[in-house]
C-alpha cells in the first residue's frame, strides 16, 4: 500500500511534505499535553517497530499479496504518539527495503497516518458509548481495526487514480486498483480480527496501555 518514488506528480509530492509537516507538528503539540509521555514513549517505539515489521509479513489474496497494515491498532493504543511513529517506521521501511519511496514519504504518511488518527478517536469515543460491555468492546476493536485498514485503502487508491501518468493505459490500472481494494477489503477483515484479539488481551492483563493517549 506505499505510493513508490516516480509515480506521482512532484506538485503532489511536496504537497504531501507539506501536509506531513503540519500533522507532525499538530501531533507534536499534542504529545506536548501528556503527562504520561515518559512512560508513552516506550509504547511507542514497540509499536513502531511492530508497524516496521509487519510490512514483511505477506499474505497471499489471490491476485496478490498484502501485508498488515496496523492502522487502527496504532491509533487506538497510541493516539496521535501514532503519527510520528509511522513517519518513523515509514522512513526507514523506504531507505531499508525501498517499501515505498523518499520522494512520496509525504503522501505515504498521510495514507497510514490519517487513517490512525481517525481510529484514535474512533475508537475513544466507543470506549465511552460501550462502557464495560464486553461484547461492545469487541465489536468496537474489530471496526476499529477494520476501518483503519479500509481508510488507508482508500485514500491509496483515490490518490493512485487521479495521478495515473498519461502514458499508461489507464482502464488496466484502474482494473489493478479495484482488485487492490477488493484485497484489501479482505485484509481489513484480518486487522479487524486482530485488533479484537490484540484489545482483549490488553483489557486483561494491561489496561492502563489503552488509556487515551494525546
Amino acid at each position: 500500500m506505499h505510493v513508490p518514488d516516480g509515480l506521482l506528480p512532484n506538485i503532489v509530492c511536496l504537497s504531501g511534505y507539506g501536509l506531513m509537516g503540519g500533522l507532525t507538528w499538530y501531533s507534536l503539540c499534542q504529545i506536548k499535553r501528556d503527562k504520561n509521555s515518559t512512560e508513552n514513549i516506550p509504547k511507542a517505539s514497540l509499536l513502531t517497530a511492530a508497524f516496521f515489521v509487519a510490512s514483511l509479513i505477506h499474505i497471499p489474496i489471490p491476485p496478490t499479496s498484502v501485508h498488515l497494515v496496523l492502522c487502527g491498532l496504532m491509533g487506538a493504543i497510541l493516539g496521535y504518539y501514532s503519527f510520528p511513529a509511522i513517519l518513523i517506521g515509514l522512513f526507514f521501511q523506504a531507505i531499508m527495503f525501498q517499501h515505498g519511496g523518499l520522494s512520496t514519504l509525504g503522501i505515504n504518511s498521510l495514507i497510514f497516518g490519517l487513517p490512525a488518527i481517525a481510529s484514535h478517536h474512533f475508537f475513544t469515543l466507543g470506549k465511552q458509548l460501550t462502557g464495560e460491555n464486553p461484547v461492545g468492546r469487541k465489536i468496537l476493536a474489530f471496526i476499529t481495526g477494520f476501518s483503519g485498514t479500509a481508510l488507508a485503502a482508500l485514500l491509496f487508491s483515490a490518490i493512485v487514480a487521479f495521478n495515473i501518468p498519461a502514458d499508461l493505459d489507464s482502464p488496466v490500472e484502474k482494473a489493478a486498483i479495484l482488485a487492490f481494494l477488493i484485497a484489501h477489503l479482505f485484509l481489513a477483515a484480518i486487522e479487524g480480527a486482530f485488533m479484537v484479539m490484540v484489545i482483549s488481551f490488553l483489557e486483561r492483563v494491561k489496561p492502563e496501555l489503552l488509556q487515551g493517549n494525546g
